[in-house]
């Protein structure tokens, strides 16, 4: 197979390359960043991809195709090239790295270790602020579901109220046994920060310890006539066996392990990771990959570890994997440096470590079997569902781009509006805005939506016309909707209709209302409701789109809401205006907090004065 014709601009940029370390990215016609790759030698590794040999590779031969310029970043070592592409990885999403599915954060189980009091939550973001992390996890349900479980024998925190002691009564999980109200005194500081100290043991894996340690406290209340402590930390031992039950002694020597086996088919890349902590199976996540089809099994392995790694809160001394990788080397001394300590890629041949691996594959490959099921059979839906809507409602294709429009407004305060876009039948986050409302004056919904549609269809002139180029969300703004929806009855429909009519779009853009009391859709020129059949597809993707737009469309309203009844709060304090209600906010974090300051905390902020630090005080 012949190689594909190199332009002349290119074969200047490819004899410019230094032979360096380094990291080089690939662009497209539309200058979007196609591929990623990192080097030892950048003149050598980026010349090899314009060979006829490497081009027997379909993926790479495509790849080729679409280049149209090449930028390289010299590195002094491989390492820094290697963190370098990771992170350029995770900020352009190429088309043509293999790279994790999801571009959503995991969540993670954050404990607050650097407050007083910490408290258990559950969070898309590390931080360097003294927390606890563990984690990533698939399931944001799952984390909660553990602690839950978790909670029964370590009571934890999870409100944000200032910790004096002195509160005059407890919530509601002091009576339900899953908070041990620090609050009240019910616990000392020194007996909460033991409590949440041995649920981080246990989490790590030293369930032993923590039993030994509740069984400990437990026998040391009954010796003291501290019944009623006693039978409380009996409980919670109880609990924790219970969960300890669920964990599987897998190693020996008490080792600390990920264990990390796939499954592929037709692109996809299943990875399943197994975490051992302390020779226990403490927990499985699956992770899936995408642009993996015609790449080898150890490079799509090098690039899990890659991305996994570099957002992982925790790193064991022992990566167990079912064949070597390219750059292992490399990988384990980026490792070490993340971890502080040694890190060892491990390909086992025999022994127990071989079963587990086994184990891990077996699930990956029913895990992925199982999610291409459900894939086809939601495909299925939701081609079910534009064919109808089409029918239904008479349209000239199937609404492959759905836009809904929703405003929200509380006696006229605050207004918002939404805009949700569902592609294929699925929500396309990306494309979601949010507005600000100017012209509504009291609870006129008719008002706000003729705005927000008008503000919408003026961006779509202006995207459209050329005047604007490169501007954030300009694409979005030129594409027009194959079904426009909007939230409400016939009178939203009418403003709909007088808004399309005035940019000349009442041909090219379909448009339907959906009324919530009988779920009747309305259509331009029709005096009757389109009623789609209780059940059907369509009528249950219209519903998705009309609540996914009233959700996103309330969310924004309550937090700008929240936000004006804090300025104004602060705002009504005499020498109190924007500049030192951001001062406070930034300091304090919340008015709860700055309402529990004392004069002396208040007058310490730049900018607040001793007596405006008073009526601060006296005013809240």
């Amino acid at each position: 197979m012949a190689a594909i014709p190199v332009p002349e601009h290119l074969k200047q940029v490819l004899k410019g390359l230094p032979a360096r370390p380094g990291v080089y990215l690939m662009r497209n016609a539309r200058g979007e960043v196609i591929y990623v790759g990192k080097a030892v030698n950048l003149h050598n590794r980026v010349r090899s991809y314009f060979t006829s040999s490497a081009q027997e590779n379909p993926k790479t031969r495509r790849l080729v195709a679409e280049i149209v310029a090449i930028e390289f970043i010299v590195t002094d070592t491989e390492l820094e090239a290697l963190i370098l592409e990771a992170n350029l990885i995770k900020t352009h999403r190429p088309r043509f790295n293999v790279r994790l599915r999801d571009d959503k954060r995991y969540p993670y189980i954050k404990i607050t270790w650097a407050d007083p009091f910490p408290r258990v939550l559950v969070t898309r973001r590390m931080e360097r602020d003294g927390s606890r992390y563990f984690g990533p996890f698939t399931s944001a349900a799952a984390v909660r579901e553990t602690l839950e479980m978790m909670r029964r024998t370590f009571p934890y925190l999870t409100c944000s109220r200032e910790i004096t002691g002195h509160d005059e009564r407890a919530c509601l999980y002091h009576d339900i046994k899953l908070c041990s109200a620090p609050c009240i005194g019910a616990v000392s500081q020194e007996e909460y920060r033991a409590t949440i100290a041995g649920l981080i043991r246990f989490l790590e894996g030293h369930s032993e310890e923590v039993l030994a340690d509740l069984e400990e406290r437990m026998q040391t209340a009954a010796k003291s006539l501290d019944f009623e402590r006693a039978a409380a930390l009996r409980d919670q031992l109880h609990a924790a066996r219970r969960v300890v039950e669920r964990q599987r002694i897998v190693a020996a020597a008490g080792r600390d392990q990920d264990v990390i086996a796939f499954a592929r088919d037709d692109g996809d890349a299943c990875m399943q990771v197994f975490f051992i902590r302390s020779g226990k199976l403490l927990g499985r996540e699956f992770f899936l990959l995408e642009g993996a089809e015609a790449e080898e099994d150890r490079e799509v392995m090098a690039a899990f570890l890659k991305q996994f790694y570099e957002d992982a809160a925790y790193i064991p001394p022992e990566v167990i994997l079912p064949q070597n990788v390219d750059e292992a080397l490399v990988i384990e001394e980026w490792l070490r440096g993340k971890r502080g300590a040694r890190v060892t890629l491990r390909v086992p041949r025999r022994g127990r470590a071989r079963d587990l691996l086994r184990m891990a594959a077996d699930n990956a490959t029913q895990m992925l079997s199982a999610l291409r099921t459900q894939w086809e059979v939601d495909a299925h839906k939701q081609e079910q569902a534009l064919e109808e809507l089409q029918q239904a409602l008479e349209l000239p294709a199937r609404p492959a781009r759905i836009e809904c429009y929703d405003v929200s407004t509380t006696q006229g305060v605050q207004p918002t509006a939404s805009m949700v876009v569902f592609e294929q039948g699925i929500p396309r986050k990306s494309d979601y805005r949010r507005f600000v409302l100017h012209s509504v004056e009291g609870p006129d919904d008719y008002v706000g939506m003729r705005e927000v549609l008008t503000r919408r269809f003026e961006r779509w002139r202006t995207a459209t016309s050329g005047e604007v180029k490169g501007a954030r969300g300009v694409k979005t703004w030129a594409l027009l909707p194959d079904l426009l929806v909007v939230d409400g009855g016939k009178g939203q429909l009418n403003v709909a209709c007088e808004v399309l009519a005035s940019f000349g779009l009442t041909e090219r853009v379909p448009l339907a209302s959906l009324a919530k009391r009988e779920e009747e859709v309305f259509l331009p020129g029709r005096s009757r409701p389109v009623r789609l059949p209780a059940g059907s597809q369509g009528l249950f993707l219209l519903q998705r789109v009309r609540d996914e737009a009233h959700r996103f469309a309330i969310a924004h309203h309550r937090v700008r809401r929240g936000r004006a009844s804090l300025a104004s709060e602060l705002d009504n304090i005499p020498g109190v205006g924007p500049v030192r209600r951001r001062l406070l906010l930034k300091t304090f974090g919340s008015l709860e907090r700055i309402r529990a300051a004392s004069v002396e905390e208040l007058a310490a902020v730049p900018g607040i004065p001793r007596k405006v630090a008073e009526a601060i005080k006296e005013n809240l």
